[in-house]
């Protein structure tokens, strides 16, 4: 099974030269697209984007194959097609360059640039999304950014990559960036999960700004623990600074107190809380938990 995976994988990438261009190139783009990676062995470029093109063309499944022609061994080639930097990638269909890009592009632009000649890769946009997610929670908020872009280029109405966006922005407390992605969204969308998360986002973030220093809330509600209100500030800007699980505390105990406070106002403001975090967060489990065993009990 290994030695059949590795076959096939070989056979949609693999090297040619000027005398096999005819054939590996423009015979076999008749069958499907094929990239030609004009590449050399001193281009530190080439070697960056070497693994990521190889994995997207790998996902095509076949739709697509690649192509990798040194140009220092074969330079009638490139400097037939006007190649004077590298790396540089042309798609072939039909025998004819259709497309092409110069540059070690991240992989997202890559998928992107596949899927305008073949359609979805595997995994398709969620795969995507999941993977800017992922770069989103380990810090790489450029790196999200970017992906989550490229799907709004290629699916401006995507709730999930609005919303998504929305919230980075508001993580970065860039909330005025945060807006205008919000306003991007359909209006037909304004209940969608995705964007009824980032808008509760933002608007806690907008709150938190009012709100100041939450160290100064933290000594008023030393000084008088039952102030109620200030509990409640602190709570958003405990939340505003990801200290979610304190903020909850502090919005339960209001509940457990005084559950007819401000018009039943912590408890609404957790559930706020628990749709700007989403339903799997965590936090979001926690909080319902420990509202329940109030409410319920």
């Amino acid at each position: 099974m290994v030695a059949d995976t590795h076959a096939a994988s070989d056979a949609l990438v693999k090297d040619t030269t000027t005398q096999g261009f005819r054939q590996d190139v423009i015979a076999e783009s008749a069958r499907q697209p094929v990239l030609v990676d004009f590449w050399a062995p001193w281009c530190g470029p080439c070697r960056q984007l070497a693994p990521a093109i190889e994995k997207a063309v790998n996902e095509a499944e076949g739709r697509v194959k690649l192509v990798k022609l040194n140009i220092d061994e074969n330079p009638e080639i490139p400097g037939q097609l006007g190649i004077q930097s590298i790396p540089a990638v042309i798609a072939f269909q039909n025998g004819q360059p259709v497309d092409g890009f110069m540059g070690a592009l991240p992989e997202s632009q890559i998928r992107g640039f596949i899927e305008r000649l073949v359609g979805p890769l595997g995994g398709g946009v969620d795969a995507l999304l999941d993977e800017a997610d992922a770069k989103a929670e380990a810090g790489d908020v450029g790196g999200a950014a970017e992906i989550y872009a490229a799907v709004l280029a290629q699916s401006p109405d995507n709730t999930r990559a609005i919303g998504a966006l929305v919230r980075l922005h508001v993580k970065l407390n860039d909330l005025e960036g945060a807006r205008r992605f919000l306003e991007s969204a359909p209006a037909d969308k304004a209940s969608d999960t995705h964007i009824a998360a980032a808008r509760a986002a933002l608007e806690l973030a907008e709150q938190a700004q009012t709100l100041g220093d939450f160290h100064e809330l933290e000594q008023r509600l030393a000084a008088n623990p039952d102030d109620h209100q200030v509990r409640f500030d602190l709570a958003l800007a405990l939340n505003a600074a990801n200290r979610r699980e304190e903020a909850l505390k502090h919005l339960i105990d209001i509940v457990r107190r005084d559950r007819a406070w401000n018009d039943d106002g912590a408890r609404k403001q957790l559930l706020q809380l628990f749709e700007a975090w989403g339903p799997t967060d965590p936090a979001s489990i926690l909080g319902r938990k420990r509202l329940s065993s109030i409410l319920f009990a």
